[in-house]
């Protein structure tokens, strides 16, 4: 980024800021407002035709509207507690609200819909007609494994075909209770006014006929119902006789009817025999393979368990329990001996003698309590398969009966289902046959589905009134975003802001009078063309505030110049110095503009001796223009662009005009840009005075801030800031002037009167 790039920066920046230091006001969105009102009229305009061509192309769409009553509901079938009590309050509140939400639901169930899109054939209609969605191509372009829907099958067994007609039905059905009331409305849209109400007719048909048909099924059941059970009931009786189970008549703790039977009850006395007879041969074994082993401490350890049985084994075990403790103080009594006195201890003999004796008499006890051990298994045995003979045929009694009951507690448990379902159904069928002739459903309907007369959607009028608002609200949005983004140098208020001092003068856009022709061909001068224009007005406007501007004395030499090409240098220096000249004032009018000299193309001047020609001493006598009707004023064009024109003008320039303030009163040099080129630096500081110009909508404000810097610092005299292109309709023109475009007439009417009589 170069040296002015940066700068360019900055000075932008230090604009906004300046600019940010003023609060928002209403007075700035109104500016805004005015500013940037094409912004907000074109988005209206916009939005306004999309709504308007959205209108004309949308499909009509007809709303079929109707609502039913949902009537109190009675706890029984005759409603006696609705009679015999009070009101509810509160909880009755509750509970209707929850009957009347049940009721919508079921108004807006998936199986309601399906049968009334299967029975009305809406799968045909334009509504469920497929349709081009670019998602939907997307996602079929990626391979489903899902099985596929068989041709022909109903929309219930087509999960797809079922999905895509639930959304479109549902997009278009609307249920909504209505508040404080028990009616519920229900609207649907189609194209097809006379579908729109037999979706309605058919939702109210369905649900109103729903007890009707619950009672004439079940009155078809119950025949049938009632025959089986009789039957059922009789079986039971017949099985019950075979199978010698007797009813006691009463029912256990849990509520069973308490039977009895000779054969179970045998067969349970033999199962406790032979599981008692199991046990004590278990236990009597144990106790004999413990004896076999002849192990003393064994036989020992058993004293005082429960398992030994008879009491003179338990005596045996409790005296080898106590030779065994003898023979263990025995033994330490000889160890001992030998231990204090020796093996030849006189007495250690005799100890051991005892010692033996005990042993010998442990091992007598011991032989006679493993043969009555064995003894005692062998009758355990004995006695358990007597029990066990006893057992198998009491099972196989129980088996034979076994058969017979299972046959029995099935057949009975069937008689008692279908008794208690034969009741329930006589009980609801009693119920339904009393509603049907009090009410055939707790349903009436209040206003059928009517077929509407007109439209529902696209509602034009408010569609259009939405647009609108939503067009003007987005255009604000639209014209605050542009205006923030925007900039450009657009007001007067801004360039005063960015310069610190007041403008000399604004002048308006030049439309029609800039397009005129001369006869011979050349552009009109808009100040000569139409002297009562605005332009013509704000050039002499201008011309006034130069030449009180410091005086007259220096104002003679006058440099036009801008930030950028474009911006109308040639039009006002060009007007400029018509009005001086229009003053009986001695005028020249030169272009110093030797690269892109634009005056003689806009005036339509033939090609002549210009001033790179006399700045470079080709020539030394100017070849002047002039413009018909104007004596007083003489044109220098550029001349042919030379190689060198910055140090042309720096070395020449200022001798040239010294001559020609001695034969003019003012000369009005048009100038080149000042930031692409430095020519207009160079020619500044020999001027009297400088406009520096800037057009509404083009110039930027980082560009005019450094430019009014650089002519400013550069020299002492006079630089006025001059407002071009502005829009006389727009307040930043008539806020300044005083009026707009097409309410100035002032002054027109006696111009007119007075040149008709000089004429005359």
């Amino acid at each position: 980024m170069g040296p002015s790039s940066q700068l360019n920066v900055e000075s932008e920046v230090e604009s906004l800021e300046l600019r940010q230091e003023n609060e928002l006001t209403l007075r700035d969105l109104v500016n805004v407002y005015r500013k940037r009102h094409r912004v907000i009229y074109g988005t209206v305009l916009t939005l306004g035709i999309l709504c308007a061509i959205y209108c004309v192309l949308s499909t009509r769409r007809y709303e079929a509207t109707g609502s039913v009553q949902i009537q109190k509901e009675a706890s029984d079938g005759m409603g006696l507690d609705s009679l015999m009590s009070d009101a509810g309050g509160a909880s009755d509140a509750l509970e209707a609200n929850i009957i009347i939400q049940t009721q919508a639901s079921i108004l807006e169930s998936d199986t309601l819909a399906i049968r009334t899109i299967e029975n009305l054939h809406m799968e045909g209609t334009e509504d469920f007609a497929p349709r081009w969605n670019p998602l939907g191509w997307i996602m079929e372009l990626i391979p489903d494994n899902g099985p596929k829907e068989a041709p022909g099958t109903t929309l219930e067994n087509s999960p797809e075909r079922r999905r895509k007609a639930l959304k479109v039905f549902t997009a278009n059905l609307t249920v909504k209770p209505t508040a404080g009331t028990r009616l519920i409305e229900i609207d649907y849209l189609n194209p097809d006014p006379k579908l729109a109400a037999a979706v309605i007719d058919y939702n109210f048909q369905t649900r109103f006929n729903a007890t009707n048909q619950a009672s004439t099924w079940l009155t078809g059941q119950l025949a049938d119902l009632r025959t089986t059970t009789e039957d059922l009931q009789a079986k039971v009786v017949k099985l019950q006789r075979e199978s010698g189970v007797y009813s006691l008549g009463t029912v256990d703790a849990t509520g069973k009817e308490m039977a009895y039977s000779g054969v179970l009850d045998q067969l349970q006395q033999e199962t406790s025999a032979l599981s008692m007879a199991q046990q004590n041969r278990i236990l009597k074994g144990a106790i004999a393979k413990a004896a076999e082993s002849g192990d003393a401490e064994t036989l020992s350890g058993l004293s005082g368990n429960t398992m030994i049985g008879t009491t003179s084994m338990a005596n045996s075990m409790a005296l080898i329990q106590a030779l065994r403790q003898q023979e263990s103080l025995q033994q330490g009594m000889v160890k001992e001996a030998e231990a204090k006195y020796g093996s030849s201890y006189p007495k250690l003999g005799e100890l051991r003698a005892n010692l033996e004796g005990i042993q010998k008499s442990i091992k007598a006890e011991v032989e006679r309590v493993r043969e009555r051990a064995e003894s005692d298994s062998a009758v355990a045995k004995t006695t358990e398969d007597t029990t066990r003979k006893f057992y198998d045929q009491a099972k196989n009694e129980a088996d034979k009966l076994n058969d017979k009951g299972i046959e029995y507690a099935i057949a009975r448990q069937e008689a008692e289902g279908s008794r208690m379902l034969y009741e329930d159904l006589l009980k609801r069928l009693k119920e339904a046959g009393v509603l049907e002739g009090l009410k055939s459903s707790n349903i009436t309907v209040v206003d059928p589905g009517r077929v509407p007369s007109k439209p529902k959607k696209p509602n034009i009028p408010v569609y259009m009134a939405l647009a609108i608002g939503a067009g003007f609200f987005l255009g604000c949005l639209a014209a605050l975003l542009v205006d923030t983004l925007d900039n450009k140098v657009s007001s007067i208020q801004e360039v005063e802001e960015i310069t610190g001092q007041t403008i000399l003068g604004a002048t308006p856009v030049i439309e029609d009078i800039a397009k005129a022709l001369t006869p011979d061909g050349r552009n009109q001068v808009p100040t000569l063309g139409d002297p009562h224009s605005t332009f013509a007005e704000a050039m002499r406007s201008i011309r006034t505030a130069v030449l009180l501007t410091g005086g007259a004395d220096k104002s003679r030499v006058i440099l036009l110049t801008s930030s950028l090409p474009g911006e109308g240098k040639t039009t006002i220096s060009t007007n400029l110095a018509v009005v001086l000249a229009q003053t009986n004032r001695k005028v020249l009018l030169v272009d110093i503009d030797m690269r892109r000299g634009t005056l003689r193309h806009k005036l339509g001047l033939p090609a002549s001796v210009g001033l790179s020609e006399l700045l470079a001493g080709q020539e030394r006598v100017p070849q002047f223009h002039s413009i018909e009707g104007l004596p007083s004023l003489d044109i220098l064009q550029s001349g042919t662009p030379p190689p060198n024109p910055s140090e042309l003008l720096d070395s020449k320039l200022s001798d040239w005009l010294l001559l020609w303030r001695e034969h003019y009163d003012y000369i009005v040099l048009d100038g080149p840009p000042l930031l692409p080129v430095t020519d207009a630096k160079i020619v500044h500081p020999m001027a009297d005075i400088t406009l520096l110009l800037t057009r509404s909508g083009l110039t930027e404000r980082a560009q005019l801030q450094r430019s009014f810097r650089i002519l400013a610092n550069s020299s002492k005299h006079f630089v006025g800031v001059i407002m071009n292109g502005l829009r006389p309709q727009d307040e930043n023109y008539y806020g300044y002037y005083g009026y707009r475009k097409y309410s100035y007439n002032y002054g027109k009417d006696g111009d007119a009167k007075s040149n008709n009589q000089k004429s005359k």
